[in-house]
């Protein structure tokens, strides 16, 4: 290699190598990124603010895309909107081709498939996102490119971000601190009256307050175990789940705790006795070199010895840039994947939420969620704290 691809190499905010092999292995010569999680990982935290909260414009949406080729970081190119260029001009965007000249999504993949056309060597494979590539643009790139072999790049992409940079964890751990910072806020300012969505409006203040951008509650009150933002009141007594997601720089703090209007009972205060031993459990399995399905297999057996198994659920998946990524622990969770880390080791700076709810007949809806990044020896748990009853009296 020249002294100008050393110079580019070193500058990379991703692991140049570590992507070689993935596509090695995929079997693919040029990938060419298209969701905005992947293309702001792979820019190294960059992402064009005008299109943050919306992406469509005019007849049209914003479609960033980013074209790597395996081996040649210095044929690497990110193509972007036209307002992108005083970006560019502020030195925000590392790759060697910037063109910042597109309005929508046909010129936007046009410009991906003239830099495709120009690159040296072999091109006989293209790692695409079929899951977020829109039809328009997906059919043009196969009129322009088609010579060549389009396969699925997403887990690809996953697994180069699976373990976490020291920079990333960081994000992370600020993430969970502010999302529980924001809810321990929010739980003193309850009052009997208020209703659901007046609670969710103020946790998003709370949120935005502290730099993070709100993206969802789930909210359960009372008996009810409906978690969706609604006009029911809060009356005395009534236990609050909060479950929300903050957005801190691109990363995600998902985390849940639990609120009462007034002062717990000795029941309350067993029930969530109960969910939280399940969490310590399931965090014990979580170290470097462990199996993903340890996590899922300590937590179903604490379930499974709990009095109360009938109404409890536990999981636990990864985290970071999306919700649920790698490391991927089980087929069984909410959201249906295989489960690829299930029998492969835990390593360190893997982000793993785990979960425990229980759907109490009559004293509603119980939860704990924390974050767990995969330490040297163990785990660490950022945005530890609010992890007992959260009372608007004694907070008052």
């Amino acid at each position: 290699m020249d002294n100008a691809f050393d110079t580019i190499a070193t500058a990379a905010p991703f692991d140049t190598a570590k992507l070689d092999r993935l596509m090695d292995e995929a079997g693919l010569d040029v990938l060419i990124v298209t969701s905005r999680h992947n293309v702001q990982y792979l820019l190294g935290g960059y992402r064009f603010f005008f299109f943050d909260v919306m992406e469509a414009i005019g007849t049209g949406r914003y479609l960033p895309v980013f074209v790597y080729q395996k081996g040649h970081l210095e044929n690497s190119a990110y193509i972007g909107n036209r307002m992108e260029k005083f970006e560019h001009a502020l030195g925000r965007i590392w790759t060697p081709v910037v063109k910042a000249e597109a309005w929508g999504t046909i010129d936007a993949i046009g410009l991906a498939i003239d830099h495709a056309r120009k690159l040296a060597g072999s091109t006989k494979r293209i790692g695409i996102e079929a899951a977020f590539l829109p039809a328009d643009a997906r059919d043009h790139l196969r009129t322009g490119l088609g010579d060549v072999e389009f396969r699925e790049a997403h887990f690809t992409l996953e697994r180069l971000r699976a373990v976490k940079s020291p920079a990333e964890l960081d994000l992370i751990r600020e993430a969970s601190e502010r999302v529980v910072d924001a809810m321990m806020a929010t739980f003193k300012g309850c009052a009997p009256g208020m209703t659901k969505s007046d609670v969710v409006a103020r946790l998003r203040r709370e949120e935005q307050e502290r730099d993070l951008v709100f993206e969802y509650c789930l909210i359960a009150a009372g008996k009810s175990h409906n978690r969706a933002p609604s006009s029911q009141r809060l009356e005395q007594g009534d236990v609050i789940s909060i479950d929300s997601g903050g957005n801190y720089r691109g990363y995600i703090g998902d985390l849940s705790r639990m609120g009462i209007l007034g002062e717990p009972d000795s029941e309350l205060r067993e029930l969530l006795q109960q969910v939280e031993d399940i969490q310590q459990v399931a965090r014990r399995a979580i170290r470097p070199g462990a199996m993903g399905g340890d996590i899922i297999a300590a937590g179903e057996a604490a379930v499974k010895a709990s009095p109360h198994r009938a109404v409890l659920d536990f999981t636990a998946h990864g985290i970071g840039l999306v919700s649920h990524e790698a490391p991927r622990l089980t087929a069984t969770g909410p959201v249906p994947y295989s489960p690829y880390d299930a029998d492969r080791p835990l390593e360190h700076g893997m982000v793993i939420s785990i979960e425990t709810a229980l759907l109490h007949p009559t004293r509603g809806y119980i939860k704990l969620e924390d974050t767990l990044i995969v330490s040297e020896s163990g785990w660490e748990a950022p945005g530890d704290h609010g992890r007992e009853w959260n009372s608007s009296r004694l907070m008052a």
